[in-house]
């Protein structure tokens, strides 16, 4: 964190060090769960295959699960803190089932958790908690349908900022391979950007740098921070501020300047430490460009 300090970042968190999976990181202290009974199942509607923990029972805490890392992050730093959560329909798309047997059912189990795990990391001291929802893209009827309220449930009596983070993939072949398939023009966002805007969620996390993504598609955010994805995590190649201000500029063509958050597209831990410091710094001073342009209120 004191790396994200001096690259000028405004908002920070603890990377998810303690963390082997972003999903399963939260998973293991869960009651409900057998990690020795793996299941192959495809993931992201079968983009590719993976061996899975089981669900064979009611999902319920333990206990705290990152309560540790969240005390220590806060006693790190003097800044806004962040801390992200699996999105509960992401983590239905990443684990087996043999207990519930539908998956909204599921979802709204894990929200349950997630809940009571959000209520503890705002009570540590927590200002912003990110649930983090790439299976939005993949099952748009879905969300619709179950998905919105399982994330509205894990939010549900938090005081705290939220968000909700949705990207199309990385680190993988197979998520490469996909985004490939989806010709000139990603639009997966706007099905669910008008659900996301009527929600109860303050922020809206998508990617934008090196993207397909139409940017236009903001407007469906109107009234929602929207946290703007200067920084492209699946290339080494770093931006300059020059570009971080250009994408910056582009979503306020859409977006309010006082309700856009630059960051990066994803996270950045497949990076080298080097790599992932100067495209922070290429970010917070690329920001402080536009900042300087529009006043000092963001």
């Amino acid at each position: 964190m004191k790396l994200q300090e001096d690259a000028g970042i405004d908002v920070v968190g603890d990377g998810e060090q303690a963390r082997v999976h972003f999903v399963h990181g939260f998973l293991a202290n869960l009651d409900g769960i057998d990690f020795e009974k793996k299941t192959l199942m495809g993931i992201r509607a079968d983009r590719y295959k993976a061996e899975v923990p089981t669900v064979v029972g009611p999902i319920r805490r333990r206990g705290p699960v990152h309560a540790a890392e969240a005390k220590a992050a806060r006693a790190h730093t003097d800044r806004k803190l962040k801390f992200t959560l699996p999105g509960p329909m992401t983590i239905v798309d990443t684990i087996a089932d043999e207990h519930y047997g539908r998956r909204e059912d599921l979802a709204l189990a894990f929200a349950a958790a997630l809940n009571a795990e959000a209520r503890d990391l705002e009570a540590i001291g927590v200002d912003v908690i990110q649930f983090d929802e790439p299976a939005f893209n993949v099952y748009m009827r879905e969300v619709a349908d179950w998905g919105m309220a399982a994330l509205e449930k894990a939010r549900s009596g938090l005081a705290c900022t939220t968000a909700v983070h949705i990207c199309y993939g990385y680190g993988i072949k197979a998520n490469l391979d996909w985004k490939a398939t989806l010709g000139s023009e990603w639009r997966q966002y706007e099905e669910v950007f008008p659900l996301l805007a009527r929600s109860s969620l303050d922020q809206v996390s998508l990617e934008c740098r090196n993207s397909r993504v139409p940017p236009e598609l903001m407007r469906l955010l109107d009234g929602k921070d929207v946290l703007v994805g200067a920084i492209d995590v699946a290339s080494d190649t770093v931006e300059t501020p020059q570009d971080v201000a250009a994408t910056i500029r582009e979503a306020m063509r859409y977006v309010a300047p006082e309700k856009i958050y630059p960051c990066t597209n994803c996270g950045m831990a497949p990076m080298r430490r080097e790599v992932a410091y100067a495209k922070l710094s290429a970010l917070a001073r690329g920001a402080a460009l536009v900042r300087a342009e529009v006043g000092p209120s963001r």
